[in-house]
């Protein structure tokens, strides 16, 4: 079973909107109902669940009836942080300890179907497997705004979503990572590198149009992909 889960606990403060920006509406729909329509329409998506702000839980179930998402099996309240969001979706998935659990941000309305293609057929042999691209910047390590390494960035990528997992090895990663009270984690596969480093993790080439929406102009360059995407 390949079971989404769609991060949508953000707040939007680096945005400074009124409202989360999952739910900014550009060309006529939200953000999250482009990222929901990928999932949906996808053939060997089975469920999604949803992880959302307890205050927008009601406005999401709206969402979901009025777009007829039929997929969507779970709609969770987050956590405090996003480990915590994550763990929330892993742990109310234990009772299918074989599943995929494929994350995404719900910020990431244009992740390409192919790409989760990908993920779920190399599922079949790796228990994570992420997706990044290519860094075209040179990467400065810095301390006290002076530079103490530039890294060869051949070797550099920029992670992305959707990361998939087999349920029991995210569930087993972060079991162990609360047991550490100082654990701290910007994405699902750093919980696994750190906590079960002996876990190969497998990277699919990700696509350049995969942006997280993160600040104001990340809206306008979503907005121009949208209306092309709908002119083709």
């Amino acid at each position: 079973m390949n079971i989404a889960i769609i991060l949508a606990g953000g707040a939007g403060k680096r945005l400074k909107t009124e409202i989360p920006k999952q739910f900014i509406e550009i060309g006529g729909k939200k953000i999250i109902e482009y990222t929901l329509d990928i999932f949906e329409q996808h053939s060997q998506i089975d469920e999604i669940a949803i992880v959302i702000n307890a205050q927008f839980i009601q406005e999401m179930d709206r969402i979901v009836q009025n777009g007829g998402y039929k997929k969507v099996k779970r709609i969770l309240q987050g956590g405090a942080e996003r480990q915590d969001s994550s763990w929330v979706a892993i742990n109310a998935c234990k009772e299918v300890p074989n599943a995929n659990l494929i994350i995404h941000d719900a910020v990431r309305p244009m992740i390409d179907a192919d790409i989760i293609t990908k993920m779920i057929k190399k599922l079949e042999n790796y228990s994570a497997v992420t997706t990044a691209v290519p860094t075209t910047d040179t990467i400065y390590q810095v301390e006290e705004n002076h530079i103490q390494y530039i890294p060869d960035r051949k070797y550099l990528m920029r992670a992305q979503t959707p990361q998939g997992f087999k349920q029991h090895i995210i569930q087993k990663a972060y079991q162990e990572a609360f047991r550490n009270k100082d654990y701290s984690a910007t994405d699902d596969c750093g919980v696994v590198v750190k906590y079960l480093p002996r876990e190969t993790i497998y990277v699919v080439a990700g696509n350049e149009r995969n942006i997280k929406v993160t600040h104001k102009e990340d809206l306008y360059v979503l907005g121009k992909m949208i209306q092309s995407k709908n002119q083709r």
